[in-house]
């Protein structure tokens, strides 16, 4: 065996370690040079990131209401890390650990979740709005031209129809959905169990799909699939800006769907948080709200855009139903609520509360 001279070993050992040193400042600058203060809650420029999970639909409205918050006094040096999906998905997750500063879910279990587990504040629903941020109801899209004639909730019977709608394990727009068709028949004078029997036929022979969210079953509608697609209304006025060849119907039963957010008591900006929740109800965001297609829950800024928001004849909230407490135990508890027990025999998958 031939031995190497030792110079020759100490060359190769100082070119590893220098190899390494290289490698080791290369990562920590790339660590650096690419954070979006995602998870640590502070921005490359020094500033305050807040962490936003919200449900997916709206995802653009907060894109607008984002900017024009960290162009406030109070939002200066305040930027955003954004996380979108479905509404009890995004809970579970932030129940899970998901980093989060404010919380902006479809439906209030989806932040009660959070305030039984002490991650918000038990009074985060006290105040003028109930800790909502924005409303909107329940419609019916359909091709342009509307050339199944749907006219309301009977229409959705009729024979042939598919309707697209998401899945109530996953999506609180699937849960509102559910909702507004059984409260529309009662709001007809039928009775629950008639207005329960109408819910089942209309998912185990009218429902061509169920995606997980209100924004996938939006793209699976405008890809093809379906004939209506429940979604809500702010969903519709977006894809109908988009250029996309939808119209909708406002039933004249419908329900009011009321979206909350809260601020995470433990969150390490929490100042910062409270001040974004609390400019979310102004007047300045509230008009944007409106103008990204959300019924402001300010009722001076809806006063101003009531021709493009009708109130529905006979509209109803969830509190017509029993309130939320009631309503996800009777419907959507995952082992005796009805809705669950119809989704089951229908084959689709239910493994969420």
């Amino acid at each position: 065996m031939i031995k190497k001279p030792n110079f020759v070993l100490r060359a190769v050992a100082l070119l590893v370690v220098v190899s390494g040193l290289s490698l080791l400042v290369a990562a920590c600058g790339g660590s650096s040079d690419t954070s979006t203060g995602g998870g640590s809650g502070s921005s490359s420029s020094g500033g305050t990131t807040l962490n936003l999970v919200a449900y997916s639909t709206p995802k653009a409205a907060y894109g607008a209401l984002t900017a024009a918050f960290e162009k406030t006094s109070a939002g200066k040096g305040v930027s955003f890390a954004d996380s979108f999906g479905p509404s009890g998905a995004q809970s579970r997750a932030v129940l899970a650990g998901q980093p989060a500063d404010v919380v902006a879910f479809s439906t209030e279990p989806d932040i009660s979740a959070l305030a039984k587990a002490g991650l918000v504040s038990k009074t985060w629903d006290a105040g003028n709005y109930q800790g909502n941020v924005a409303d909107s109801v329940v419609v019916m899209v359909v091709r342009k031209g509307n050339p199944k004639h749907i006219t309301g909730w009977s229409s959705l019977l009729k024979p042939g129809i598919k309707v697209v709608t998401p899945n109530p394990s996953t999506s609180g727009s699937a849960r509102w959905n559910i909702l507004a068709a059984y409260g529309a028949q009662l709001k007809q004078g039928k009775s629950p169990t008639q207005a329960l029997a109408y819910v089942k036929t209309l998912i185990t022979k009218h429902t061509a799909s169920e995606p997980s969210s209100a924004s996938t079953a939006l793209q699976a509608f405008t890809s093809g699939e379906g004939d209506v697609l429940l979604d809500y209304e702010s969903d519709a006025i977006a894809a109908k800006k988009a250029g996309d060849p939808i119209q909708y119907i406002i039933p004249k039963q419908t329900i009011l769907i009321q979206t909350p957010a809260a601020v995470l008591t433990k969150s390490k900006h929490y100042q910062q948080a409270k001040s974004f929740l609390s400019w979310l109800v102004t007047p300045p965001a509230q008009t944007i709200w409106a103008q990204q297609g959300y019924r402001p829950v300010v009722e001076s800024v809806l006063s101003k855009f009531s021709s493009e928001f009708p109130n529905p004849p006979q509209l109803f909230n969830v509190s017509y139903l029993g309130g939320w407490t009631q309503a996800k135990s009777q419907f959507f508890d995952p082992s005796t609520g009805s809705i669950t027990k119809i989704q089951q025999a229908a084959g689709y998958p239910t493994a969420s509360s």
